[in-house]
């Protein structure tokens, strides 16, 4: 029996949309498209397009593509940590809040200068904004591509250590404790990451993370072959890390984001060693959380449902976002209508993930969406 169920507006705080400079990828339009198919009332776009988001200007340009959509989700944009995503020099922090920045971000690329962090962070917490980091540590992840697992053992694929994410995450906390500022870890992925932001909670800091989809549900052992649309950063983990990561969203140290991530097929054709990082999510997301979340680990729903929009306004707390997000539409969505993953019928203009075929019984109803 099919049921309906709403709740407050679904809000996915990581989200690519290659606009400016992929647009055969993504562009606001189709990725808007994607948000509202999956269900989202708002969603944070990150700033490494081409050219990188970090003047006003380039935030209002985002803005303007977002008001031509006829999708009823909202893009809240946010902004680059650093000059071009460098990590050699802090954007004009200030200006980019009074723009309307949803957050400060390099994602995709981690700060590694403490100096410049420390910085940053600083200046964000007396302007009361978030600070999100890409917890890669680059001097640990060097040439890797992919989690110890069968697949790099067969094939000899160079390896991604854990410590790429753990030694990021101290080092941010560190700064976090000095700073005041509030941080936000992305996309995490190990079972250790997991315990340093749930210490870190606990001792009080201002510290909040994400998983995403991908990492809930998979693990890098059951990865079948050469394929890139398996590949994503930070790499998949094992069945420990999947199984950590999803007790952590059950005790609440961990909200949902999706990091959407849209290739076109060219770029994701040549096998882990050259293809690029990341996976579509928006159309999935929703039936994925709950598939594993709900009904594999008997989360309660109206938790599983606060982890998509209550606990993402923690990080999107301050004055520039209060407009945007009053009023947002609820998220409807039909619990047990069974439906397979088509990437063909994606509103996105990419097709990159390994969930063709698969079946789930949670779809987003945006049509009933008040």
């Amino acid at each position: 029996m099919t049921r309906t169920v709403s709740f407050p507006g679904f809000i996915d705080v990581h989200v690519h949309f290659r606009d400016p400079g992929m647009p055969d990828a993504e562009t606001t339009e189709s990725g808007l498209a994607a948000a509202d198919a999956g269900g989202f009332a708002a969603v944070v776009t990150m700033p490494n397009t081409s050219p990188a988001a970090d003047s006003p200007e380039l935030l209002g340009c985002q803005r303007a593509s977002a008001a031509k959509s006829r999708a009823g989700t909202i893009l809240l944009p946010s902004a680059c940590i650093t000059k071009g995503r460098l990590g050699r020099e802090v954007a004009d922090l200030e200006s980019l809040a009074a723009a309307g920045a949803a957050f400060f971000t390099d994602d995709g690329s981690f700060v590694s200068d403490a100096k410049v962090m420390e910085e940053a962070m600083r200046r964000a917490a007396a302007l009361g904004m978030c600070v999100c980091q890409h917890a890669m540590d680059p001097s640990a992840t060097g040439r890797g591509v992919i989690r110890e697992c069968a697949l790099s053992r067969r094939l000899g694929l160079p390896v991604i250590p854990v410590r790429a994410e753990t030694d990021a995450i101290r080092r941010d906390l560190s700064l976090c404790r000095e700073t005041g500022c509030r941080l936000h870890v992305q996309h995490i992925s190990t079972a250790e990451g997991v315990s340093l932001v749930r210490d870190a909670q606990k001792e009080g800091l201002p510290v909040t993370a994400e998983a995403t989809p991908h990492h809930l549900l998979l693990d890098c052992d059951e990865i079948p072959s050469d394929d890139a649309n398996w590949k994503m950063a930070p790499p998949l983990g094992n069945g420990e890390d999947r199984a950590e990561l999803r007790k952590a969203v059950k005790e609440g140290v961990l909200m949902f984001a999706t990091d959407h991530a849209p290739h076109p097929q060219r770029t994701k054709s040549a096998g882990f060693l050259e293809s690029a990082n990341g996976i579509t999510g928006l159309e999935t997301a929703v039936a994925i959380t709950y598939a594993v979340m709900v009904e594999e680990e008997g989360m309660d729903e109206n938790a599983w449902a606060e982890a998509w929009w209550k606990k993402p306004l923690e990080i999107l707390r301050n004055p520039a976002n209060a407009g945007s997000l009053s009023g947002l539409r609820r998220t409807v969505l039909s619990i047990g209508e069974r439906w397979t993953v088509d990437p063909a019928a994606f509103s996105s203009k990419s097709r990159n993930c390994p969930y063709a075929g698969m079946v789930f019984d949670c779809r987003p109803d945006n049509k009933k969406a008040p």
